[in-house]
């Protein structure tokens, strides 16, 4: 909208202007009155001649007994013409003489009405009227005969205006009646007010704006140098493999484990991350490079690319040299089978080392655990474990309720899957461990000159008395870069390893080709989606494993009910080896059943997304999406569980038809374009729908059956 600029403070100058704006405004009310009477008086005439012509028949409408057509139009042509050059004599005749204001006022109406003598003197009695009425009317007059000069100047201008006018008459008489009330206020007006406003004096007003509506500049975003400059993975496994003897640093003994285990080159991920945080513990566990901090470091990389390793060999060479045994190493995941594999890990590279590791998740007692983690003396307590691989849950409980357990002299914490560990945060997990971290173990004790503080600025004072630095170290295939969200995790100095490349660098410059991708899917992934209906999802499922003679399958769905409910029903159908994996079944049940998978005495395993996490199932050759997930990093998870370490696989998804649309919007919007359309004609699962009715009633028995025995 515009703005104006108002003076508020001036001299008598700025007090006359605002007089005569005044008086302006009075006498462009007034004449705008004049236009509206003469606009209703012109429609009164119109109707005239129209009534005439309906009492007197279509005769008086005619032409006269000794008259031609074209004759009478004739007339009443010249007619026309000879009335406007009548006005013209009038209003020459009168600007001639001297008039009074009244007098005035009523010839400017005659000149934009045409209006008869008559009606002339009815509207000088109203306007005498109106005199007398208001008493402000003889100080307006007066003003008026000031600037009668002004209106004298400009008569030459009403006489050409008034001939377009009334040439313009008959035109005015065919167009509707909107069309000639919008004309009639253009041609009527006043020719004495628009030469008045064009000689206007300044108002007291400024525009300092316009209407124009400009473009709001869009705001770009602005990452953190870390984030926005990371240190780039290759993404293609097989074509950047790192030998054993390139990366520098690695202790001779873990070289020798790595060969024994049938590893002779690393991985693009552990090529890079492996020697930084060997450099950030290169003069110890007990101090960082140079006595500073270490910085903390962030990974974000594919499923199946490496990771777990690349945070496992150096930790255990860095303990290597430890002496006293304290908990020096936390590892924490989000499930217990994450947990497990991690601490498998662990435990073959730290066979012959005298490192201990243990695992605490729920599996056993919580008494059996506090034995495995701490050992009552005489002198007090000591722990039994230089490395602790733990779930959230479980960690806190050990944490507020186990005595002697102690965190004061931990060095790293390990967070896999970070960014569900940052979703989860309404747990407080992460807090409570650093909180427990940088508290002493006795206010009175021995080592009261090595007791930890929380780290601030640096300063003379904080640099005389050395501490442990605890360096955190972030891992997962879906890190989040929202800078809110990592702060929550208190990072310092952190660095970023990333094989997704952030959309824009900190100057707003575009970076490579592939910088649209939010997130990154294995190499060899091939991605498909089959449209479909409700009903025909078990049919599917079925078709590909009995038609397309599917192994090795793994499928996930939403929910434990949904996954029990399937497992059963392809059970009832028969022809396939299938087991079940979810959070209700027992914890060896679940490890026992992941062995056979693996072993290949089952073909198809369906879970939840207890199993989408970080787990290395060896051998998927397809992952079926039975539900389609909700979220772009589940799917990222599912389909991660296939093609790992440079491998190929097949990861197919059923949608329904009306999920189809924000499925692939979903997939757009993280950068994922290759997923191919995979439709399956009904036509060939026509052959399967009679056996599968079957199993839909013994599955409607068996489902009977189990709700009896719950409530037995």
């Amino acid at each position: 909208m515009a703005l104006f600029c108002i003076r508020r403070y001036g001299g008598e100058d700025e007090q006359q202007e605002d007089a005569e704006a005044e008086e302006r405004a009075r006498v462009l009310l007034e004449r705008l009155q004049q236009q509206a009477r003469a606009r209703q008086l012109k429609k009164q005439r119109e109707a005239q001649p129209q009534g005439r012509e309906g009492r007197e028949g279509p005769g008086a409408a005619g032409l006269s007994p000794g008259e031609e057509p074209g004759e009478g139009k004739g007339k009443r042509e010249r007619e026309s013409e000879e009335q406007p050059s009548a006005h013209r004599q009038k209003k020459l005749k009168t600007k001639q003489q001297p008039r009074s204001p009244s007098e005035e006022r009523a010839g400017t109406e005659e000149a934009a009405d045409g209006s008869s003598p008559t009606k002339k003197k009815k509207a000088n009695r109203r306007k005498s009227k109106v005199q007398r009425e208001s008493p402000e009317a003889d100080s307006e007059e007066d003003i008026k005969q000031e600037n009668r000069s002004d209106f004298k100047n400009k008569c030459n201008k009403r006489k050409k205006t008034d001939g377009e006018a009334q040439g313009d008459e008959t035109g005015k008489k065919q167009s509707s009646e909107e069309a000639e009330g919008n004309q009639s206020t253009q041609e009527e007006l006043p020719l004495g007010a628009s030469g008045e406003e064009a000689n206007c004096p300044p108002s007291s007003m400024m525009i300092l704006g316009d209407y124009d509506a400009k473009p709001v500049q869009k705001v770009q975003p602005f990452l953190p140098q870390w984030l926005a400059q990371p240190k780039r993975v290759q993404k293609r496994i097989k074509d950047n493999l790192c030998p054993l003897s390139d990366v520098p640093g690695i202790h001779p003994r873990l070289l020798k484990k790595l060969q024994m285990n049938g590893i002779e080159s690393f991985f693009p991920v552990q090529a890079e991350v492996i020697p930084a945080i060997l450099q950030s513990a290169s003069n110890g566990y007990l101090l960082g490079r140079g006595g500073f901090r270490p910085r903390d470091i962030c990974v974000s990389a594919p499923t199946g690319s490496g990771k777990t390793l690349s945070f496992v060999i150096p930790i255990v060479q860095v303990l290597l040299d430890r002496v006293v045994c304290h908990v020096r190493a936390l590892v924490v995941l989000p499930t217990k089978e994450l947990a497990q594999q991690v601490s498998k890990v662990f435990n073959v590279y730290t066979d012959g080392t005298g490192l201990k590791v243990v695992l605490i998740t729920g599996q056993k007692s919580f008494a059996k655990e506090q034995e495995m983690l701490v050992q009552k003396k005489v002198t007090g307590y000591c722990s039994l474990a230089d490395i602790v691989v733990a779930t959230p849950g479980r960690l806190t409980d050990h944490i507020n309720q186990t005595p002697g357990f102690s965190l004061a002299q931990l060095r790293f914490l390990i967070v896999d899957e970070a960014d569900r560990m940052i979703d989860d945060m309404h747990q407080n997990c992460l807090n409570q461990i650093v909180k427990a971290a940088f508290q002493g173990e006795n206010d009175s004790g021995s080592n009261v000159l090595f007791q930890r503080t929380k780290p601030g600025p640096i300063t003379a004072a904080s640099s005389c008395s050395p501490q442990i630095p605890l360096q955190k170290l972030l891992f997962s295939a879906t890190l989040t870069q929202d800078p809110e969200k990592l702060q929550q995790l208190d990072l310092f100095q952190p660095r970023l390893f990333t094989s997704v490349y952030s959309e824009r660098n900190g100057d707003g410059t575009g970076t490579e080709q592939d910088t649209n991708n939010k997130y990154t899917l294995p190499e060899g992934l091939s991605q498909c989606y089959v449209p479909c209906d409700l009903n025909s999802k078990p049919l599917l499922l079925l078709y590909f494993m009995l038609k397309m003679k599917f192994t090795r399958v793994l499928c996930f769905t939403n929910s434990r009910e949904a996954s029990h409910r399937l497992f059963l029903l392809v059970q009832a159908f028969g022809g396939v080896t299938v087991a079940e994996f979810s959070s209700r079944l027992p914890p060896n049940e679940r490890k026992r059943t992941m062995k056979e998978f693996e072993q290949g005495k089952i073909q198809l395993f369906i879970s939840t997304d207890a199993a989408a996490r970080g787990i290395d199932v060896k051998g998927v050759n397809y992952v079926i999406n039975y539900d389609a997930p909700q979220f772009i990093r589940t799917y990222v998870h599912r389909v991660g569980r296939t093609a790992r370490a440079g491998a190929a696989g097949v990861a197919f998804s059923l949608v329904l038809r009306i999920q189809e649309r924000r499925f692939l919007r979903m997939l757009r919007a993280a950068g994922i374009q290759d997923i191919k359309k995979h439709p399956v004609k009904g036509n060939s699962l026509k052959p399967l729908v009679q056996q599968y009715e079957g199993a839909l009633c013994k599955l409607e028995k068996t489902v009977k059956d189990e709700r009896a025995q719950r409530r037995a």
